[in-house]
């Protein structure tokens, strides 16, 4: 099968929130710790279906009812 022509590159889709879950996966972006470290040697394609898994992750974790993802970086304040 052959790759369909890309204009834009398939963003990074982390949010800063590194921290994970008790099955593996980042509570901000939902990747695995393989998707995380590989994502720069994957092809636009196979981006695009880790993007697809990490969806379907956050909706089963919504099904669940286990919203409780932080919207920001729990990072300490400076000051």
């Amino acid at each position: 099968m052959a790759e369909q022509l890309e204009f834009f590159p398939v963003p990074n889709p982390c949010r800063g929130i590194c921290q994970v879950d008790q099955r593996g996966y980042c509570r901000g972006c939902m990747r695995s710790r393989d998707e995380r470290f590989n994502w720069i040697k994957f092809s636009d394609a196979q981006k695009r279906e880790v993007l697809r898994l990490c969806r379907q992750r956050f909706q089963r974790l919504q099904r669940v009812g286990k919203t409780d993802l932080p919207d920001e970086p729990e990072q300490p304040s400076l000051f």
